[in-house]
């Protein structure tokens, strides 16, 4: 971690708590943002849960979550982060909300040779490098939920992207977090959402049209080609609006109809039923 010491995280939602967690337990002091108090106090709280649930698990000493607790810092003030030598961006998938982080960011951060990150899971890089005057400093980390289990990242250069950003975040997510590193090319969905959103949706078009029941497609996936998770379960705990927003960017790129989101999907999110994290989606959870 001689590199990159002092990591910024802006957003203390699923994968923003993540991300500071991991990067916390790997030795980094962690700076987190929200936009409200309530929104960081959730966060902070995300975090301590998953660590107690780690050390109960007999993944990790109480002694090292102690100690990886401590190295968090929760602020509401972006201006904490103009000495850090890392900052990722996970706030709700929306090119507009991310692009303005970016020009914040830009203004904020004082380190010339800092790396700008977004944890996006479709948004073009370039997009958001554009929105600062180095976009050869802005890259694409792409943690996968939850961050501090599953091993795999996606790192995605834009066009603009210097090699020794590339180098760093590679170096950095590989040696100090433990990760396994795959490169895309910068396209909406990148390599996994690219192959797993249509997926998603094909199984939301089949219980649209009534061919077969949510607990049937589930179970047929799981038993019939050994995924652990059925698609419509994986929706919703993915979340329903972010498949929503993948799929819009994608379709808004590729103009593919496989990547359209189907109208069921698009009234689940509009009520407010998104899966797990609203306690309501393709199944109920108390």
């Amino acid at each position: 971690m001689a590199d990159i010491q002092r990591v910024g995280v802006v957003g203390a939602g699923l994968m923003g708590s993540g991300i500071a967690e991991v990067h916390a337990r790997a030795g980094a002091h962690v700076t987190i943002t929200e936009v409200s108090q309530p929104a960081l106090d959730a966060g902070r709280a995300r975090i301590d849960k998953s660590l107690q649930r780690a050390v109960k698990a007999g993944k990790l000493r109480t002694e090292d979550a102690d100690a990886a607790l401590g190295r968090l810092t929760f602020t509401t003030d972006m201006g904490a982060f103009a000495d850090h030598d890392l900052v990722i961006e996970a706030v709700i998938e929306q090119e507009q909300a991310k692009v303005e982080v970016f020009r914040s960011l830009d203004k904020i951060v004082e380190r010339p040779d800092a790396i700008f990150a977004s944890n996006t899971s479709s948004i073009p890089i370039m997009k958001l490098g554009m929105a600062t005057g180095r976009p050869q400093q802005v890259v694409g980390i792409h943690f996968f939920n939850p961050v501090p289990v599953l091993p795999l990242v996606e790192l995605v250069p834009s066009l603009l992207t210097g090699d020794e950003t590339i180098k760093r975040a590679d170096e950095h997510v590989t040696t100090a977090l433990g990760k396994t590193v795959i490169r895309s090319q910068d396209r909406a969905g990148f390599i996994v959402n690219s192959l797993l959103v249509p997926y998603l949706l094909s199984a939301v078009r089949m219980i649209e049209s009534g061919f077969a029941s949510a607990e049937d497609i589930d179970r047929g996936m799981e038993l019939g080609t050994a995924h652990p998770m059925g698609p419509l379960r994986l929706s919703d705990l993915i979340g329903l609006d972010t498949i929503k927003a993948i799929a819009e960017s994608m379709y808004d790129e590729f103009k593919e109809p496989l990547y359209s989101p189907p109208p069921l999907l698009l009234r689940m999110v509009d009520a407010g039923l998104l899966g797990k994290k609203s306690g309501r989606g393709f199944y109920s959870y108390g």
